[in-house]
């Protein structure tokens, strides 16, 4: 086996990693531990990444694996799917293994002729026993004419390489190093500075026109509101140095956190362009903009604000906790609420906003079977493998957990008058386990730490409002709640329009039920999800979404239908019974019969320190 040469070898744990075949979509990684375990060495690969509470086996994309030691052949020995063991050898060992890279998402790996991005989780091998370590890595530039011009985005601090440029990078430990994803090619790539700390902006693939000032611009607000919110004296980030990485793509969306940086997805048409007529921004950019504000809140929380249970995480098997309706759903609460705090949303944005996420909470039947702390806990198995039957089973703890951080919010204000709110809690939580959890504390908060803080910074008994809408099953109040901050809440859902109530798919040209829920007319007939609608009442259904509607609409509430639908290859018949549409309409907005009370502010302000 040829080696490569590192200006980095004399590390304890030094890592070579280079796009070996871009068309094969392969990287090479080359692993050299100086000082492996005299009774022969460890090595393994997560099986899972933090954020992403899923195991994916990120092993099975190993092609293959080999080492030595002092220039002969060592044989690995498999323990299990995702670790290997090195027998005892006089010298450094050294393990050279190919990548598979071919998961266009924030969560693997994916390289091919327009770029390379990988987390260390899916690429480095973890050394058994010396985690604790500072840990190198030499980024090599692909050796095609194509990748000449690539340069390299990371928040991992430099060693000997150029910022944005190939070569060797450091991380203080194996946990710093995963937590710091790359991404390599030719991005555009701007950067602005909040409170003081440089944060680039890097946009990979084809944006025409991009605005990367706006973006920038907006970025900024945003990240200042938040450091500010957190350290209201010092003003002082978490971080020396932030990078946003996304990949704009044709249709996607989605986003991980780390602890310094962000990956993120989105498609082209939502980013800002230059050729925008107004200063209004769209419904996609916002979208972009609260996914932004979504991931750089977990700078604080989660990434530095843990569970107990993940600190340390244990990447080899699931790591159980019932909080992250705190971690996820406070986090869903405060990314659009810091859009309207910044700027870049008007109030009445913010509560058309809120108003559709109530309803998407509603919609479903899961909400009254699951807490979202059950809902937390069992996300290995049940949020992150949804199927067709998620709305009738599970809640979301992310989209719940947000309503849970409003009503909480609402509450809290109302019941000391304005003095306290959610705001003093999250400050709390910061203070007492975030603040100095890398690199001194790495002290999570447990369930019975977070209950307590909440009773003590409140100075409330909160223990009903966990029993009835975290551990239980009730929907919070919200009409009530907003009521005394002048808003008013509205459900108008049309009753009087036939509905099937099943989500609506498309498979080629034909209509497919993707979801059909509990006590609708679709339903109560015998229809599932997966059936392709054919005809109703003799009359052809296609894949059109308002096709069906049209249909639909020549019927009453209470009438019946003869449906025809394939289920697989058979052709079956259904009598339904149309009932009025059940889907939640919620609206909120400022009730302008109401004065608003000046001594309760509505969460829209940030509360008082």
């Amino acid at each position: 086996m040829k080696k490569k040469k590192t200006s980095s070898q004399a590390a304890a744990i030094a890592y070579a990693i280079v796009a070996k075949d871009l068309a094969a979509h392969l990287f090479q990684v080359t692993l050299t531990v100086q000082n492996p375990d005299p009774a022969g060495q460890v090595l393994a690969l997560p099986a899972w990444i933090p954020g992403s509470y899923m195991i994916r086996e990120f092993s099975r994309n190993i092609v293959q694996i080999r080492a030595e030691a002092e220039g002969r052949t060592v044989q690995l020995t498999k323990l299990d799917k995702h670790s290997w063991q090195a027998p005892a050898v006089g010298g450094p060992l050294v393990v050279q293994y190919d990548v598979y890279a071919w998961d266009l998402s924030v969560r693997a790996a994916h390289l091919d002729g327009t770029h390379g991005f990988f987390n260390g989780t899916s690429v480095f091998l973890r050394v058994l026993g010396q985690e604790e370590v500072p840990h190198v890595v030499d980024i090599g530039q692909p050796e095609i004419d194509a990748a000449r011009t690539w340069r390299v985005a990371t928040a991992l601090p430099e060693l000997r390489a150029k910022r944005y440029g190939f070569g060797t990078y450091v991380a203080a430990d194996y946990d710093e190093l995963i937590d710091s994803p790359v991404e390599m090619g030719d991005f555009a790539l701007a950067t602005f500075t909040a409170h003081g700390v440089p944060h680039d902006v890097v946009i990979t693939g084809r944006v025409p026109n991009l605005d990367m000032d706006r973006l920038c611009a907006d970025l900024k607000a945003i990240c200042e509101t938040q450091i500010a919110f957190f350290e209201p004296k010092t003003k002082q980030a978490p971080m020396d140095r932030y990078v946003f990485m996304t990949l704009a793509v044709g249709d996607g969306y989605g986003g991980l956190e780390h602890r310094a940086s962000t990956a993120l997805i989105c498609a082209r048409a939502d980013l800002p362009t230059t050729a925008a007529q107004g200063k209004e921004r769209s419904e996609g950019y916002i979208k972009f903009l609260g996914l932004c504000s979504h991931e750089y809140f977990h700078t604080w929380n989660v990434k530095r604000i843990k569970p107990a249970v993940f600190a340390p995480y244990d990447l080899q098997v699931e790591n159980y906790t019932p909080l992250l309706w705190l971690f996820e759903g406070f986090t869903s609460y405060y990314d659009d609420l810091f859009l309207v705090r910044s700027g870049m949303i008007t109030e009445q944005q913010y509560y058309k906003m809120l108003g559709k996420a109530v309803g998407g909470v509603l919609r479903g039947a899961g909400r009254t079977k699951q807490s979202v702390a059950d809902s937390s806990f069992d996300a290995w198995g049940k949020y992150y493998r949804q199927d067709e039957n998620a709305p009738n089973a599970i809640v979301s703890y992310y989209a719940k957990g947000s309503l849970i951080g409003l009503g909480l919010d609402l509450t809290i204000r109302t019941k000391t008058a304005g003095k306290r709110s959610l705001d003093d809690i999250m400050l709390a939580l910061w203070q007492r386990y975030g603040r100095d959890f890398y690199p001194d504390g790495r002290r999570g908060v447990t369930p019975a730490d977070v209950e307590a803080l909440f009773d003590e910074i409140s100075g409330m008994k909160l223990k009903p409002f966990f029993e009835k809408y975290i551990r239980g099953t009730e929907d919070v109040p919200l009409a009530k709640l907003l009521a005394p901050f002048g808003v008013k809440y509205t459900d108008e859902r049309k009753g009087g329009k036939p509905s099937l109530d099943a989500n609506i798919g498309r498979d080629g040209a034909d209509c497919k039920l993707s979801a059909v829920h509990e006590g609708g007319a679709a339903h109560r007939a015998g229809l599932s999800a997966g059936d392709l609608l054919v005809a109703i009442d003799g009359l052809r259904v296609t894949g059109n979404p308002s096709n069906l509607e049209t249909l639909l609409g020549r019927y009453k509430v209470g009438e019946t239908i003869e449906v025809h639908a394939f289920r697989r290859d058979e052709l079956m018949t259904f009598a339904v019974q149309l009932l009025g549409e059940r889907v939640p309409t919620v609206t909120l907005a400022i009730d302008s019969a109401r004065k608003l009370d000046v001594a309760r502010p509505t969460m829209i302000a940030a509360g008082k320190r």
